[in-house]
This record gives structure tokens, sequence and C-alpha cells, in this order.
């Protein structure tokens, strides 16, 4: 896979998904994409696909950790970023499964800290996660306070 873009901005990003092209958040970093649709957020994770027909309807990117995009070289590649991006996707189901939102946040949370570092996950913002697992921003500021104790 070759490099297409490090470290771009929402809107850098937001114009190479709507290009319709297969891009992978790249699988050597701790980084991820959050996508805002219209009524959900979705992460991608290193080695999901982005971009392609499936995220020409996002409103909105986050970048999270050292990001960066690559370009998918072969039709192998292509296929493993689309299953991973599948498998990111199945990890934030399991997190929404829960039917109590300070629980959802709470394990939001702890699943983003685990994977990146403390504060990483402590400069996004509380409506960027809320939208991931549904839930209000002030359920996640209430989250983070009681990780604290």
């Amino acid at each position: 896979m070759k490099p297409e873009n490090e470290s771009p901005n929402g809107s850098e990003i937001i114009a190479q998904l709507n290009t319709g092209k297969l891009l992978v958040v790249s699988r050597n970093r701790r980084n991820g994409l959050i996508l805002f649709k219209s009524y959900h957020a979705e992460f991608a994770g290193p080695g999901a696909g982005v971009g392609s027909t499936f995220d020409l309807d996002c409103k909105r990117a986050v970048a999270v950790g050292n990001f960066s995009l690559v370009v998918p070289e072969s039709y192998e590649e292509r296929q493993t970023a689309y299953k991973t991006r599948r498998q990111w996707i199945m990890l934030t189901k399991q997190l929404t499964d829960r039917s109590d939102p300070l629980e959802r946040a709470e394990k939001l949370l702890a699943q983003f800290e685990a994977f990146f570092d403390s504060q990483t996950v402590a400069n996004l913002p509380d409506d960027v996660l809320a939208y991931l697992v549904g839930v209000l921003p002030q359920t996640v500021a209430l989250a983070r306070r009681s990780g604290e104790d």
C-alpha cells in the first residue's frame, strides 16, 4: 500500500472520501477515523477501508491518533480493507447493544483508552464519542468523571 495523506484535517478527509476512491486507514499506526453520517457515527480503525461508495454520505470526519491513509494496491488488499471495516463496525455494535447509556459510554471510553493513550481519548470531544454509541454528550462527560474515580 502506498501513502495517500499524512494527518489531514476533517475537510481534507471529506474531500478524499467524496472522490469515491477506496482508501485504507494505515495498519502501521495507532490511528482511526470517526465518520459522521446523518444519524450516527462509525469508527474505522487500522486496516479499515474508507471512502468508496459506502462513505459518500459522510458529513464530517475526525482523525484519531497518528492518522494516515494509504491506497490499496491489489484486489486482496481491498478485500481485506472491506472485511476489516466490517469488524470495526461489529465491535462498535457490541458496545451499542447495551441498554444502559452510561454503560455504553463507559465501555466505549474503556475500549478507546485500551487502544489509544488516555491523552488522545481525553482530547476527543464528548459529542464526537457520544455519536458513536448513541448517547448524549453529557453521558460521555459523566462516564469520563466516573472513570476518574
